[in-house]
């Protein structure tokens, strides 16, 4: 099974999101209508086009390909297609945007494929992008390490039986809530980024200061080194693992705060940093 790599993609304001998946992107099929078409009913959309067009409706199976994706409401299944699929859409759908749409689309695809040959280049890319709205140089080269850190672990889930999607928001929640004392959505409650995004979804670790960072890179890491050290194989026992991993970072976290009088937990986001200051709430 190959780990599905997911993420946000802008055509013209519009975010896009995408799973990479069988080693091409796909791309969420009510996305690419609304920001084809502007309407604010994607769904319906869809439904009035597959009625118009009986060919699209008849090979629909063919196009769209149910997928898990990150969304305000954490991973559900959405219909996605890949660039022959959006390609086919895109014919049934009468909008100035077609044109540039399609342009987008080779040069998402383009990318990729320099990130498959470099994985450097993703790294560099997304560093650009912090650097772009605003973050910390100290902070982003963190941020960095812990996308690395997040990638051993994830290749392990992968390797030792865990589904991508459901399971894995299960296995993060559980580190999470091991080293934190809460889960993700409770997490990003607490930061107030909880129903922040339009159509996208703000990452977590996008909002954590330093410390947090280097938490949850420590967690991960151990909930890695368990995982290998123990050979675990299997959902319920890689959820273990887990909470154990995570437990190692909580108890750090404890000693921390019991030496500085201070929680480590914090309440700021990184909302407002393309603006100017950084948000505290």
């Amino acid at each position: 099974m190959q780990e599905q790599k997911t993420g946000v993609a802008l055509f013209e304001q519009n975010s896009i999101r995408r799973v990479w998946h069988k080693g091409r992107w796909w791309f969420v099929v009510e996305d690419v209508v609304k920001a084809l078409t502007g309407s604010i009913d994607p769904k319906s959309y869809i439904k009035d086009m597959r009625r118009r067009d009986a060919e699209i409706s008849k090979g629909w199976g063919q196009i769209a390909t149910t997928l898990a994706v990150t969304t305000k409401g954490g991973v559900q299944r959405m219909g996605c297609s890949n660039v022959e699929g959006i390609l086919r859409i895109i014919q049934s759908i009468p909008s100035p945007k077609a044109e540039p749409f399609k342009m987008w689309l080779a040069k998402v695809g383009h990318e990729r494929l320099q990130e498959i040959r470099d994985p450097e280049l993703m790294m560099r890319r997304m560093r650009a992008v912090y650097e772009k709205k605003g973050y910390p140089r100290e902070w982003i080269e963190k941020r960095m390490r812990g996308i690395a850190v997040r990638q051993d672990l994830t290749r392990e889930w992968e390797k030792r039986g865990a589904k991508v999607g459901l399971e894995y928001a299960i296995l993060t929640n559980e580190i999470m809530t091991g080293a934190f004392e809460m889960g993700v959505k409770e997490y990003k409650d607490f930061k107030g980024i909880g129903a922040v995004g339009g159509s996208g979804v703000q990452n977590l670790r996008d909002h954590m200061n330093d410390m947090e960072l280097i938490l949850t890179m420590l967690a991960e890491a151990t909930t890695t080194r368990i995982h290998v050290d123990r050979d675990t194989r299997g959902f319920p026992e890689l959820k273990t693992d887990a909470r154990d991993g995570g437990e190692v970072a909580g108890r750090t976290r404890k000693d921390i705060e019991k030496v500085t009088g201070k929680p480590v937990v914090s309440g700021e986001n990184y909302l407002g940093l393309e603006g100017g200051e950084k948000n505290v709430v």
